[in-house]
């Protein structure tokens, strides 16, 4: 490995260093409390050091969602290989949705449940991850108003109400606001709740 391409794998190295304790910092102090410094102290490089990977705090954050949003990507993806009925699609695909959130609730509570600093976002800037995320939800809606597979005809309302869904659902399970439900198998009768909320908007 030459000079150049060990250099590289150093930068890399210390942008997965940077991104993965600032992660464990806005988990533990949210985004408010955490710092540039709080970050260089934990992983004991000076500030300057983080600025010279990033900007500032925002794209921090930002950076830490891209993470995050490229795995469910990948996921939801991967749940409809080989899939050609968009009933189906949803259906995998919301429980793609569930499985990334269960196994990843610190992530899962950082990308959509913790207060964070959406509107400073400028026009120039695009937040690419998130919306990658919720094209792949318009696509298989569209295909099932398309083919009139659902009763919902307007895609934005149907994104809107089956994603509100199934956030509200996994937020109580991963905040354990469940647990009136002991005795059950929780996981089966969420999947169970999906379901019924398909049958529900289903197009007979």
């Amino acid at each position: 490995m030459g000079i150049l391409e060990r250099k590289e794998r150093d930068k890399l190295e210390m942008r997965a260093m940077i991104l993965e304790t600032a992660q464990q910092i806005f988990i533990e102090e949210g985004f408010e409390k955490a710092s540039i410094r709080a970050i260089a102290d934990r992983i004991e490089y000076s500030p300057a050091t983080i600025y010279l990977y990033f900007k500032d705090k925002n794209e921090i954050f930002f950076s830490v969602h891209e993470l995050g949003f490229q795995r469910l990507i990948n996921e939801m993806t991967l749940a409809i290989e080989g899939i050609d009925d968009p009933i189906e699609q949803l259906r995998q695909r919301g429980f793609a949705y569930m499985k990334f959130a269960f196994e990843n609730p610190e992530m899962y509570d950082l990308m959509f449940i913790l207060n964070a600093p959406m509107e400073s976002l400028k026009d120039s800037e695009i937040w690419t991850c998130g919306h990658e995320c919720f094209v792949l939800l318009c696509e298989t809606i569209q295909r099932c108003i398309d083919e009139k597979r659902i009763r919902i005809s307007n895609l934005y309302i149907a994104t809107m109400s089956i994603w509100s869904f199934m956030h509200g659902l996994v937020s109580l399970k991963i905040r354990n606001r469940f647990q009136k439900f002991e005795g059950v198998e929780l996981e089966e009768l969420m999947k169970g709740s999906v379901e019924q909320m398909i049958q529900l908007i289903k197009n007979e």
